[in-house]
């Protein structure tokens, strides 16, 4: 039985256009089919979840300033149309055991009211340059996701920097409709990466 409620949710953020369904030039090749999950300082998403999504892009820019904006978390909404609002938990440099609260506006729907998701995340693994992984529950309108796990790798190449992401869901009601939450997990990660490469590239 599909969720209504995670359905309706997601349905209303790629209304919104927080979510897209294309990608333009972002995406090197698309999802990509290689099966070992990405690493951060020898740590993965998590292997066992149903619900997980990887992708790349080749962004033709420095490292340091692709870095510096996907670790920069508070200016995320000054270039990521879909958050919100993205606030520090902590005080410091951005390392191992930072925590980060942001938020998605999600509008209404014929059949749920409006509302903010809101994420709270934790800096697990983090090697300057080469790689953060950062975990958290998100919560909203009802929605839960239990355990996120998301994972970023930056490896410099002829060109500019290959850039790829790997994320996994976990929590019954996500779990309850595997292939649709995998569905807007990979919208909103291809989403992220465009948007990435489109403020880096600027």
């Amino acid at each position: 039985m599909i969720n209504t409620r995670l359905t309706a949710l997601f349905g209303a953020a790629l209304t919104a256009g927080i979510l897209s369904a294309t990608t333009g030039p972002a995406v090197a090749d698309g999802p990509t089919t290689d099966s070992a999950p990405l690493t951060c300082a020898g740590r993965t998403i998590d292997p066992a979840a149903p619900i997980h999504y990887r992708t790349e892009a080749l962004i033709k820019a420095p490292l340091d300033t692709i870095w510096n904006l996907q670790t920069d978390v508070e200016r995320w909404p000054s270039w990521q149309p879909g958050v919100a609002t993205n606030e520090r938990l902590d005080a410091g440099p951005f390392q191992p055991g930072s925590r980060f609260r942001w938020t998605m506006p999600v509008p209404a729907t014929t059949s749920t009211p409006a509302t903010t998701l809101t994420i709270t995340s934790t800096v697990q693994q983090l090697e300057p340059g080469r790689c953060l992984r950062w975990t958290g529950p998100a919560t909203g309108n009802g929605l839960n996701i239990e355990g996120g796990v998301h994972i970023w790798t930056f490896t410099p190449v002829d060109g500019g920097v290959l850039v790829r992401t790997e994320e996994n869901w976990n929590g019954a009601q996500v779990e309850a409709d595997v292939p649709t939450s995998t569905r807007f997990l990979g919208m909103g990660l291809e989403a992220w990466m465009s948007d990435l490469r489109k403020a880096a590239e600027r």
